[in-house]
């Protein structure tokens, strides 16, 4: 058999970067002597991220538009072209059998130029909406791999595959590391456990909500902990003084926090949506009104219309988040339904359906 080889793009935020790494992880089980290249935007998280993973990643000069006049706007078309370049560079060096995109600027430009060479390519979609970019490049791709059902009015039907989101394999089976997550994280046994988790780049408004509550929280004799990202450490670190709070940046060991937690107050990002579902724990979303189509809300409300989770709009968080949360920490019959309901949308094999797609496509 010989070496074959993969591109994979996917980054600016943990949503993209993840799925990327696990099926690049998945690749390497099915074909041990694989070759495998990641390709990101120079200056964003997955330049750490990747070769952290144990990966090697070019970056690109690219950005993504903004609403308004900026320089960074100005400067696009010379980025987009040296972008382009550049990955038409990366690729015929390379030589890859399939290249693979999960979103995020540089997936952009180099599956573009994938396409434009007739390499095969993948888009993994996690999102219930899909941004412009995977419209953009559904229209030569071999296969869209997607999260969310009813995406056919922006993608060619006979493309599309169910798959599902990557997931960390860690998390198929956390509830017998509920003791030693307890022992890792310092928690105390006898109390409900809340986990807030922000996003890979942490939550203002979130983290403005937790600072209030904390008080009720307590009174409910409930410990917190609380990601609240690296760009929010230095604001909110203090609180870890109180008792029963603990506030990090990040979260090392997902497998373990999710195992500790009783309840969970998250952003409605597709990778957390699909963890979330196959932990199968209480959830409270709050999408983040900030992004492309609100796609956030879209993901959540997925989950909720079939009775899998509670959602709050950051607009309501002042006049009902009490009422809301009252209800789901003292309503056990609530709990037991929201977790068996968000568990039955779990796609625990998705990775390995991804990559069965990826397959298909090796000449």
């Amino acid at each position: 058999m010989r070496n074959y080889k993969f591109i994979l793009s996917g980054g600016g935020t943990g949503g993209h970067i993840y799925p990327a790494i696990a099926i690049a992880n998945e690749l390497k089980l099915r074909f041990p002597n694989c070759e495998i290249l990641f390709v990101g935007a120079k200056d964003k998280m997955e330049m750490q991220k990747v070769p952290h993973a144990g990966y090697k990643i070019e970056g690109l000069w690219i950005a993504g538009l903004q609403r308004k006049l900026t320089l960074q706007n100005i400067m696009f078309p010379l980025k987009l072209a040296n972008s382009l370049w550049k990955s038409r560079t990366i690729i015929n060096n390379f030589k890859p059998d399939v290249v693979i995109g999960t979103g995020g600027f540089a997936s952009g430009p180099l599956l573009q130029v994938a396409n434009s060479l007739n390499i095969p390519t993948v888009i993994q979609e996690q999102n219930s909406y899909p941004g412009i970019t995977n419209k953009l490049l559904s229209k030569k791709a071999n296969a869209i791999c997607v999260a969310y059902e009813n995406l056919e009015r922006f993608f060619p039907k006979n493309k599309i595959v169910f798959t599902g989101n990557p997931v960390r394999q860690d998390l198929l089976e956390i509830n017998s590391k509920r003791d030693e997550a307890l022992s890792y994280f310092n928690l105390d046994a006898n109390k409900k456990t809340l986990l807030i988790i922000g996003g890979s780049l942490g939550s203002r408004r979130i983290n403005q909500l937790i600072a209030k509550e904390l008080d009720f929280f307590i009174a409910n004799d409930i410990q917190v902990f609380w990601q609240c990202g690296n760009f929010y450490m230095t604001e909110y670190k203090h609180f870890s003084e109180k008792e029963n709070v603990q506030v990090d940046s990040f979260i090392d060991r997902m497998d373990l926090i999710y195992a500790a937690a009783d309840f969970v107050i998250s952003r409605a990002g597709a990778s957390s949506v699909s963890e979330l579902c196959l932990v199968g724990k209480p959830v409270l979303f709050i999408p983040s009104p900030n992004v492309a189509e609100d796609h956030q809300t879209k993901n959540a409300k997925s989950i909720v219309d079939k009775n899998g989770a509670l959602l709050l709009k950051e607009s309501e968080l002042d006049e009902k988040f009490e009422t809301v949360f009252n209800q789901l920490i003292h309503d056990e019959n609530l709990q037991n339904n929201l977790s068996q309901n968000i568990k039955k949308l779990a796609k625990p094999n998705a990775t390995k359906d991804i990559v069965e797609e990826i397959i298909k496509l090796i000449k």
